[in-house]
């Protein structure tokens, strides 16, 4: 996988309400896939599809207990989600300003 396919992957989770809901929620701390469901007033294949699109950003972890899936930020990946932003909107110093 290219460095842009592992960006595009974070702005893709990145780009819908649902889960930015879905964020939100996690800033209060893991969450059950149950409560998830019960705040977003989704149906769980709904909630599966948005949940592996935000794992596969690396920005959310999932463990698994009992019959449910527990989901909560991974450091990591928020780390390089902020970094991934802040690498692609900084201006080069050295670049030559681009006349038309």
């Amino acid at each position: 996988m290219t460095e842009n396919e592992k960006h595009a992957r974070i702005f893709k989770a990145l780009c819908d309400p649902n889960r930015l809901k879905v964020l939100g929620l996690l800033q209060n701390g893991e969450k059950c896939a149950c409560h998830l469901l019960a705040e977003l007033e989704i149906g769980q294949p709904t909630l599966s599809h948005h949940m592996k699109i935000l794992c596969d950003s690396g920005i959310v972890q999932a463990r698994k207990e009992g019959k449910w899936s527990h989901y909560s930020f991974d450091p990591r990946g928020v780390e390089y989600a902020k970094e991934v932003l802040d690498v692609i909107t900084t201006l080069n110093p050295d670049a030559s300003a681009s006349k038309c």
